[in-house]
């Protein structure tokens, strides 16, 4: 054990949540035991084969302050916004969004093949960014670099950097790294993230241990990996999959309201008003 190794800190079980107009789902950040991770302000596991625990869906809402990234496993998603996007993500594919200073969507989950799976990450705006022009893209399954090493893991590259390796989604302003990371039996993989970034680790297939000091998950769990500069994983006899997501923490001050992520309670209460006085939506002249 190398004394940079990172340590398993916290591991929590999501919870089941109910969101949107009806759609059952597992969070494990922005939740009474985890509140957020700077800069992640939530995480949530979306995964059934019962379309009635998911075809509600989210019908039109607003954002302000975060950045938004969707990342499907299985099934599609119809999307549109106030920014005049509007399309359908499936497997794999990825949908990015900055919310800044409001922006209005709708999101409506669809089966595909009988299953629907996938995760929405936000990631924290610096307050200097809070109001910025709201931004979006879809990044499809091909677009995503797949990293295949001579051990048998196999790494979708989603933001950040592995290697000389860029990801897929390249303008979140707290520039994470988002792997999608899957190993063989017995498998072992070591990635560097700097000293200081926030890291967590969600299991979502098979069992492993993860950290300096062992940690056996049973899917789905969120890992939380103390200060260093080595993550290391060990995949049990059934091998693993699982994200892995770090970032530098922002240090600021947080005041949440459901889609909206501030620095102050004011802030807060002018977004609710512009909401109420048809003002949120700003013209991106």
């Amino acid at each position: 054990m190398n004394s940079n190794d990172r340590k398993v800190t916290q591991v929590i079980t999501p919870i089941r949540v109910l969101e949107g107009a009806g759609v059952l789902l597992k969070r494990s950040i922005a939740t009474h035991t985890l509140d957020y991770l700077d800069p992640f302000l939530l995480l949530d596991h979306f995964g059934s084969d019962d379309p009635a625990e998911y075809l509600a869906g989210f019908p039109m809402h607003p954002h302000r302050g975060i950045e938004t990234v969707t990342y499907m496993l299985a099934g599609r998603v119809r999307h549109k916004d106030s920014l005049g996007n509007q399309g359908t993500i499936g497997g794999g594919d990825i949908q990015w969004m900055t919310a800044g200073g409001g922006i209005m969507h709708e999101e409506m989950p669809e089966p595909y093949e009988g299953m629907m799976e996938g995760f929405q990450l936000w990631v924290n705006l610096p307050a200097k960014l809070k109001m910025t022009t709201p931004r979006y893209q879809d990044i499809l399954s091909a677009d995503i670099p797949v990293i295949e090493l001579t051990d048998g893991v196999i790494i979708r590259l989603i933001a950040g950097h592995y290697g000389d390796d860029s990801g897929a989604v390249t303008d979140i302003y707290a520039d994470p790294t988002y792997l999608d990371v899957t190993l063989p039996p017995d498998g072992i993989f070591s990635h560097p993230v700097p000293a200081g970034h926030t890291v967590f680790a969600y299991l979502f297939r098979g069992k492993g241990s993860f950290g300096a000091t062992a940690s056996s998950g049973e899917a789905a769990q969120l890992v939380i990996f103390g200060d260093g500069e080595i993550v290391n994983v060990k995949a049990s006899a059934e091998g693993v999959r699982f994200l892995l997501v770090s970032g530098l923490p922002l240090g600021e001050p947080i005041a949440r309201y459901g889609p909206f992520v501030m620095n102050t309670r004011a802030e807060i209460e002018q977004a609710l008003l512009e909401l109420r006085n048809g003002t949120f939506i700003k013209s991106s002249g």
